[in-house]
């Protein structure tokens, strides 16, 4: 029931904003989830993230990046753990 900003290749253009950021592989056709998180400021954190080598070791193609904007933290840290029961999440903690 989120919709998601992007996805973009370059984290400038996600909003610096409170949200759940997913980072993606592409490879090909093909797409997987690197990571997810939230952060009271979404680009800052994927920018200057401390799982950044996970997610290149993690990524034999391009890492893209989305985003979805919301201001209330629990219902960020919410939504980030419903992502990473229910999807395979190559980095970071379930």
């Amino acid at each position: 029931g989120y919709n998601f900003d992007g996805v973009y290749n370059d984290p400038d253009k996600l909003q610096p904003l409170p949200g759940v950021y997913v980072c993606w592989c592409r490879y090909g056709d093909n797409w997987k989830i690197l990571d997810v998180g939230e952060s009271d400021n979404v680009r800052d954190r994927v920018k200057n993230h401390d799982r950044s080598d996970c997610w290149e070791e993690n990524c034999s193609g391009s890492i893209y990046y989305s985003a979805t904007y919301i201001s209330d933290k629990e219902e960020r840290i919410n939504l980030e753990r419903k992502i990473r029961e229910t999807e395979h999440v190559a980095c970071g903690e379930k």
